[in-house]
């Protein structure tokens, strides 16, 4: 009975992961090496990671070997996340998960084309989970970005995007759809990852910056780590773009840099970011 059940078990993982295989593209933009995303929706919605779709263009391939030309839509690099658009229809769409609904030790799935590699798997279980960020311990490599994180049933519950600290890290499907909602938002236009002792946040480390972008602007460079604002510590990446969201006025940005504390001068109008650096 107990190898029926777990042949079962085997053969219901191993069709779990060909559907999510199956959407699953392949992502090329820019100058970088290939990169993952999820189809988002059947009439040619892409989602991936902004350090992916670093270019308002992209190739998409699809499982099934057709290739195809993108627009990018939507881009926010603070979140890591960019929609891209392709002209098709009936595409077969990922089934949505609720990735606040996750619990810790659950069995999850990522997919993704880690060196040029098509829909490879891997599994682990949850080892957190908050608004901001699923962490999970599995294993991705290079071109796992922007490719699915998924529960057991094949709902993609998250966007897999780094590794901190050994963990895969994913942005939660709950701040997708948020993403998607929102056309546009204040930006600094950089992109930024967690800098983590154990659990407790020490704040944001710049990654990259996007050219013309406030943040190139005010000085800001990569290595830059982004601490807090008027002494509010940043816990998670969504704090920079609240602040930014819900400030009236001057917004004070708190950053290190060679062991020493700046303060960059963010005034945000109109839905409009522009920096200052003091």
């Amino acid at each position: 009975m107990a190898n029926t059940t777990l042949t079962n078990i085997a053969a219901e993982l191993t069709e779990v992961a060909a559907k999510l295989r199956l959407r699953t593209v392949k992502v090329k933009s820019g100058s970088l090496g290939v990169g993952s995303g999820v189809i988002w929706q059947s009439d040619g919605l892409i989602i991936t990671n902004a350090h992916v779709a670093t270019s308002n263009r992209a190739t998409i391939e699809l499982a099934d070997g057709r290739v195809f030309d993108a627009v990018r839509t939507q881009f926010d690099p603070q979140q890591d996340l960019a929609a891209l658009k392709i002209v098709a229809t009936d595409l077969t769409a990922a089934t949505i998960g609720n990735s606040e609904g996750l619990r810790v030790g659950e069995l999850v799935l990522a997919v993704g084309n880690p060196f040029a590699e098509s829909g490879a798997v891997t599994t682990g279980i949850i080892y957190a989970n908050n608004p901001q960020a699923v962490m999970a311990d599995l294993q991705l490599y290079p071109g796992n970005s922007g490719g699915p994180l998924a529960d057991c049933l094949g709902r993609v519950v998250g966007i897999n995007t780094m590794i901190v600290n050994g963990l895969a890290v994913a942005v939660p499907s709950s701040t997708v759809e948020h993403f998607l909602q929102l056309n546009s938002r204040p930006q600094l236009g950089v992109t930024l990852q967690p800098v983590l002792l154990g659990r407790r946040s020490l704040g944001l480390l710049v990654l990259s910056i996007l050219p013309g972008s406030a943040a190139e602007t005010a000085g800001v460079q990569i290595g830059d780590v982004l601490i807090g604002v008027s002494g509010r510590l940043f816990t998670s990446m969504n704090d920079l773009t609240k602040y930014l969201h819900d400030s009236k006025g001057s917004l004070p940005l708190q950053l290190l840099r060679g062991g020493q504390q700046f303060v960059i001068y963010v005034a945000v109008q109109s839905g409009k970011t522009a920096v200052e650096a003091r």
